[in-house]
This record gives C-alpha cells, structure tokens and sequence, in this order.
C-alpha cells in the first residue's frame, strides 16, 4: 500500500490502462472486462483489475495534470512493479486537419513543465514514449482498420489560459494537439526502466472551436479504449 493506493501489491497487474476520469476507469471496466473487481477508491481514483480476452489488466484513473498522473504512474511503477501504462485521454487539437474522435498516438510530448526536472534532473522539453508500444499499437490499429494520427502533443500544466499560443505551437513546435498528463507520465517510465505511450481521442477542437460534451468524453471514447485493450493482447 502507498499513500494514495490501498491496493494489495497482488491486486494490480503488470499492465495498467489509465484513463484520467475515473468515471471513465468504471466504465472500461464495467463494459471490457470480465471477472473484474475494486481494488482502489482512495479519493475515489478508482481501479479496477480483471481480464481481457484472457488477459490480466488494472484500470486505473490518473487524475488530471502532470502532479496527478506522476505520484499514481510513479506508485505503480515503482511499488506495484507495473511494467507498462497506456494512457488513454482526451485532447484539444491545435489543427482543422484533425476532427472531433480521431486518434492520436503520442510519439512525443512537449511541455514547458518543470515535473522532469524537479523529479529527476531531467532538462529537456521533449519526452518520448515507447517505441516498442508504439509499434504494436500502430500495427493493431492496422489490423482494426483505425485510422491513427501519430506524433507530438503539447503537454500543459496550464488549462486556462489568455491568449493561447496554439498555432505557434503547431507550426513551429509541430505539436498537433494538448493535454495534460504525457510529460509526467513519459518521465515516471524513462527514469525507472518502463514502458509507457498514450492514445488520445480529440474532444475539441481550438482552431475550429469545435467540441464534445462531457459525457461525450466519459462514456463516447471507445475506439480509442478498444484499440488499447487490443493492443495488450
């Protein structure tokens, strides 16, 4: 147990998908898995462990921004010996070139966050995430027929925020779209020897000002998920 997780160290698997919402964490878990049980409400960040076709999987909420998603992905990495986290989340795209529900693999996330830094010296603005998940998400989507953005995203500890510099970041900084975990999330894995990527399903669009409700994002993201738990296989 850890501060934040009363889980039995038996009780998580060695592969985690992480959603933000916890609400979202019940809702894979109700409608994906089977033989799944609670094994962490610990300020209502939920988990849920169970099988996948067969295959053992937590589901665990991360909670929102870089400060959230690193003390949980930290947690499970380093005491729960968690070998491999995919995040599954929502972003706001920085281009028209992308719609409401496309997908986005995550190769890199670029932040102005100081998460890396102050955790473990590490300066640069550029985090990758695993190229060995990557590969078997690209070839899985593939097979599914899905059609999948893949690049870098803008990962901001900042949601709101006056004048926004999205088409700078598009063009000059070629991040396609921004959230809020990736950073955190990719660091946590490089420091400690992981394994870690994320899909993203754009929820909004700041070039169009498109955008879904927020129970569109709970409950309508399920290429995304699907497409995740296909890949674990």
């Amino acid at each position: 147990m850890t501060p934040h997780i009363e889980a039995k160290k038996e009780d998580i698997a060695s592969i985690v998908i992480m959603p933000g919402d916890p609400l979202r964490a019940k809702y894979i878990a109700e409608n994906y898995l089977t033989d799944y049980m609670l094994v962490n409400d610990v300020r209502n960040m939920l988990a849920y462990t169970g099988y996948y076709k067969g295959k053992r999987v937590t589901v665990m909420a991360s909670g929102m921004g870089n400060p959230s998603m690193g003390i949980y992905s930290y947690e499970l990495f380093k005491f729960y010996d968690v070998d491999t986290i995919i995040r599954v989340g929502s972003c706001g795209a920085y281009t028209k070139n992308l719609n409401l529900y496309d997908l986005i693999l995550v190769e890199e996330s670029y932040s102005d966050s100081n998460y890396a830094f102050v955790q473990n010296g590490f300066k640069d603005k550029i985090i990758t995430s695993s190229s060995e998940l990557n590969e078997v998400i690209i070839q899985k989507s593939k097979e599914l027929n899905i059609n999948l953005n893949i690049g870098r995203i803008h990962c901001t500890d900042v949601f709101y925020k006056d004048n926004n510099p999205f088409k700078e970041l598009y063009e000059k900084y070629n991040c396609l779209a921004t959230e809020m975990e990736t950073f955190a999330l990719f660091s946590n894995a490089k420091y400690l020897n992981k394994k870690a990527t994320c899909i993203l399903t754009v929820s909004d669009n700041l070039e169009t000002k498109e955008e879904t409700t927020s129970e569109e994002r709970q409950n309508a993201f399920t290429q995304m998920i699907e497409l995740a738990l296909e890949s674990i296989l």
